[in-house]
């Protein structure tokens, strides 16, 4: 494991998780997940990170605001820091991605107007008729 330090030295993990954004237990989550290189670690074992692996966790947490899946961004990191990547790849990754979103807000919106027809139609009195469970239970 090679060491990493930052400009002020080596983090712990509380401290990369406060300036990335990102919890603690995520930190640790990323790295199980292989998405944060293992780390250097004392001889007492805790964990000591350097601004590459906060950069990372930055790169990571702004990519999960955007909706990437965990794989997705596994993908984009590889790209990211390849040197010798391709634009195309990653343009690739976020078209899908948006192609992915565009289906599921499509869901959504179904969903969300076939549940204000059915509350519509229901009389929401104390009559036990109700056209919701009725096509709930269809």
């Amino acid at each position: 494991m090679k060491k990493t330090i930052s400009a002020e030295g080596p983090l712990n993990i509380g401290e990369a998780a406060a300036r990335s954004g990102v919890s603690a237990k995520m930190v640790r989550h990323y790295e199980s997940l292989g998405l944060l290189p293992t780390v250097h670690r004392t001889d007492a074992g805790y964990r000591q990170y350097g601004d590459k692996e906060v950069h990372t966790l930055r790169f990571i947490r702004r990519a999960r605001t955007l909706g990437f899946s965990m794989v997705e961004i596994a993908e984009l990191l590889k790209l990211w820091q390849n040197t010798r990547r391709s634009s195309g790849d990653v343009k690739r990754i976020a078209l899908t991605h948006v192609a992915d979103l565009e289906r599921r807000i499509a869901e959504m919106e179904a969903m969300k107007s076939t549940l204000k027809h059915l509350a519509h139609c229901c009389h929401g009195d104390n009559r036990p008729d109700c056209p919701i469970l009725s096509e709930l239970a269809a």
